[in-house]
């Protein structure tokens, strides 16, 4: 029989991993057969900058934590050694890194995730890592903005030079 301080520090690992979960923005499930120590620990560094939490958990402990948390439909991905990555206040940056990394490395593969407590499917998570970043998005729109405020400024010059010459 198993031992009960055993038992109750699986109970306590399951219990942290489904807070984690419940409060996550985004959660990746993946294989990471074939990484080496080096690119794990560059993975990881690269977690940190956003926050991110890497960790290699046992299946069943992430099966009884996403059953704890009320979530379905990934207990077939759940096979074979899975990495998780969790975020507690972003999907975008943990996403493109993880795709990123994935560009480089065939062996490595997404199983699933899940997306502020719904499961999404591999395609999807690709999709998302495939959108540009706030700051993208922002630098487009302020781009964009100034070259029509500019615009605007040479019609409004334009308009007073000839206004000038009419009065002259």
């Amino acid at each position: 029989m198993a031992n009960e301080k055993i038992i109750a520090k699986k109970q306590e690992e399951v219990t942290k991993l489904a807070a984690k979960i419940k409060d996550a923005k985004l959660v990746i499930l993946a294989d990471y057969r074939g990484i080496t120590v080096q690119d794990v620990t560059a993975l990881r560094a690269e977690f940190r900058k956003s926050e991110s939490e890497y960790s290699v958990v046992k299946n069943n402990i992430i099966k009884r934590a996403l059953a704890e948390c009320k979530i379905e439909g990934l207990d077939d991905v759940l096979e074979g050694p899975t990495a998780i990555l969790i975020d507690q206040n972003d999907y975008l940056a943990p996403a493109k890194t993880l795709y990123n990394y994935i560009k480089k490395n065939d062996f490595y593969k997404i199983k699933g995730a899940i997306l502020e407590g719904k499961v999404i499917s591999v395609e999807e998570i690709i999709e998302l890592a495939k959108l540009p970043s706030k700051e993208e998005l922002l630098s487009k729109l302020a781009g964009s903005l100034l070259g029509t405020i500019s615009k605007l400024a040479v019609g409004l010059d334009q308009v007073r030079a000839k206004k000038e010459e009419a009065e002259a």
